[in-house]
C-alpha cells in the first residue's frame, strides 16, 4: 500500500474519512449520555456492559492478535514497511481476526534485547517517525474495521520499558542482566521502584498524555474520538514485584499507580476503555485478593490475564506427550480462577496473551509441526465460547503472537539489532518460538473457527 499524499483527490478522501469519524464519535458520544435505546446506549466505541462488551448496539465478542511491532511497520522509514503491513492486516483480517493488541510506547534502551528505535528517549521529543507509523497503523485498521488495544509501556525490557524509566532519573542504572528472568526474583523487584518513583511517573505521564491526546496524522482524528481503539493499556504485564519480600509492602503503591494512572487517561480520553495488561494471578505473586485489588478501580474496565504453559513449567517442551495432560488440567484452573475473579468483580474478562511452542525443545523453524501447540489453542478457545455463550465474562482473546511472512536470517534464531523482519516473538526471545507464521496452515485453521464461532454468539 502506498502513503496517501497531497494531491487533490486524496485530500479529499481524508477529509471524507475524517468527516466520517468524527461523525461516528460523535454520535457515540452523544449516545453514552442520551441513549438512543430505553435500556442500552448504540456507540461506535467498544463499551462494558456488565460483564461483557458491546459496540454498535451489540454484544462485541472476538477473537483476537499480538502484533506489537505495527507502527514500526506503520513508519514511512528505513525501518518501516508499509507494504508489508497492508498484507499482514488482510491475512488477519481473513482469519476472522478483529482485535490487534500493539505497542504504543517503547523507552530507548541501551540493553542488548530491546527494540530500536523507540517512541521516545530521556528528552521530551518523541519519535513523530514512530508515531506516525502507530498512526498509519490505526488507519489501516479501520478501513479493515478492527480494534485495537494499545499498551502503554512495558515491565519488561524488550522495549525498554519501566526500567528504563529508572535508569533515567537514577543516574543511568541498570540492574546487572541479560534477559528477564535472570536474576530472578531480582529483576522484577528491582523494577518495582517504578511505582514509587515520581519522578520516572512524571515523564511516564507526560508520554501517555502525547499519545492519548495525539491526533492522527492520516486521518485527522483525534485519537479520543477514534473508535478503532478499544483500549489503553497501563503496561505490558505490571506486577508489584518479583518476590513476596519485596511485593507485600509495595503493594498500597502498585494499587495506587494502578487507580491513578487509568484515572489520569480517563481525564485526556473518556471515549475508550482503560485495562491494566496484567497477567492476572501469575502476575499478583498468586493470590486473588491482589488481582481484585489491582482490577477493583472503576476507572479499570475489565481483566486480564495471559497464559504461558511453557515459561510457567506446567509442560515440557522436550517431552510433550508426556506433559502436555497435566499441564492442560492447570490451564482450565487457571482459567477457571479468572472467570470467577472477574465474576466476583462484575466486568468483562479477556485472555490477551497466550503462547505455545512449536513441538520440539528449541522448535522456532516454521517447518516445525504445531500438534501440541494447536491442541493448546483449541483449548483455550472452547474455554471462551463455553463461557461466552453461557453469559459469562470471557469475551475475547489476543493469541501471542502474529509472526505472519518474516523469518529470522540467523541460525541460531536470535534477534539481532538492526533486524527489520519483525515477529511477534520480541527481541528477547528465539524468533519463531511462539509465533503464528503465514505458512502455519492448521493452526490458522484452529484461529478461523474460533473467530467464525465468536463472531456468530
Amino acid at each position: 500500500m502506498h502513503e496517501i499524499q497531497g494531491d487533490g483527490v486524496n485530500k479529499a478522501m481524508i477529509g471524507r474519512r475524517a468527516a466520517l469519524l468524527g461523525g461516528v464519535a460523535l454520535v457515540a458520544a452523544c449516545t453514552d449520555v442520551g441513549h438512543l435505546s430505553a435500556t442500552r446506549p448504540t456507540s461506535a466505541f467498544v463499551t462494558v456492559d456488565g460483564t461483557g462488551f458491546r459496540r454498535g448496539g451489540k454484544p462485541y465478542h472476538y477473537a483476537g492478535a499480538n502484533i506489537w511491532y505495527g507502527a514500526w511497520l506503520g513508519a514511512e522509514t528505513a525501518y518501516g514497511n508499509r507494504a508489508r503491513l497492508g498484507r499482514e492486516l488482510d491475512r488477519l483480517k481473513a482469519l476472522g481476526v478483529r482485535n490487534l493488541r500493539i505497542l504504543g510506547s517503547a523507552e530507548l534502551s541501551p540493553l542488548k534485547n530491546s527494540i530500536t528505535p523507540g517512541f521516545r528517549d530521556k528528552s521530551a521529543t518523541y519519535n513523530e517517525d514512530l508515531l506516525k507509523g502507530l498512526d498509519w497503523t490505526l488507519a489501516e485498521m479501520a478501513k479493515r474495521d478492527m480494534t485495537g488495544v494499545i499498551y502503554l509501556t512495558n515491565f519488561w525490557e524488550w522495549s525498554g520499558g519501566m526500567m528504563t524509566y529508572l535508569s533515567w532519573v537514577n543516574g543511568g542504572k541498570f540492574i546487572n542482566m541479560n534477559d528477564p528472568a535472570h536474576p530472578w526474583p531480582e529483576f522484577a523487584d528491582w523494577n518495582a521502584a517504578f511505582y514509587t518513583s515520581g519522578q520516572a511517573q512524571a515523564m511516564y505521564r507526560d508520554y501517555i498524555r502525547a499519545v492519548v491526546s495525539r491526533t492522527n496524522s492520516v486521518t485527522g482524528v483525534a485519537y479520543a474520538a477514534d473508535p478503532t481503539i478499544m483500549a489503553w493499556q497501563l503496561a505490558n504485564e505490571p506486577r508489584p514485584a518479583g518476590g513476596d519480600k519485596v511485593a507485600v509492602p509495595n503493594l498500597p503503591a502498585f494499587y495506587r499507580w494502578v487507580d491513578e494512572t487509568a484515572r489520569y487517561i480517563k481525564t485526556l480520553d473518556p471515549n475508550h476503555l482503560v485495562s491494566t495488561g496484567s497477567e492476572g494471578l501469575k502476575g499478583s505473586i498468586e493470590r486473588e485478593d491482589v488481582v481484585l485489588a489491582a482490577h477493583r478501580s472503576p476507572s479499570i474496565d475489565y481483566l486480564t490475564t495471559h497464559i504461558w504453559p511453557n515459561n510457567w513449567t506446567w509442560m515440557d517442551a522436550g517431552n510433550l506427550a508426556g506433559t502436555y495432560d497435566a499441564g492442560a488440567a492447570k490451564v482450565a484452573d487457571y482459567i477457571d480462577a479468572h472467570i470467577r475473579l472477574a465474576t466476583t468483580l462484575g466486568k468483562p474478562l479477556v485472555i490477551e496473551e497466550f503462547g505455545y511452542p512449536r513441538d520440539g525443545q528449541n522448535a522456532y523453524d516454521p517447518s516445525i509441526t504445531t500438534v501440541y501447540k494447536d491442541r493448546f489453542y483449541r483449548q483455550i478457545y472452547a474455554a471462551i465460547e463455553a463461557n461466552a455463550k453461557a453469559g459469562g465474562p470471557l469475551a475475547g482473546s489476543n493469541f501471542w503472537a502474529w509472526n505472519g511472512e518474516a523469518r529470522t536470517l540467523h541460525a541460531d534464531h536470535r534477534f539481532q539489532r538492526g533486524d527489520l523482519g519483525y515477529m511477534g516473538d520480541p527481541p528477547h526471545e528465539p524468533q519463531g518460538w511462539y509465533g503464528v507464521f503465514d505458512s502455519d496452515a492448521s493452526t490458522q485453521a484452529v484461529i478461523r473457527a474460533h473467530a467464525a464461532a465468536m463472531a456468530a454468539l
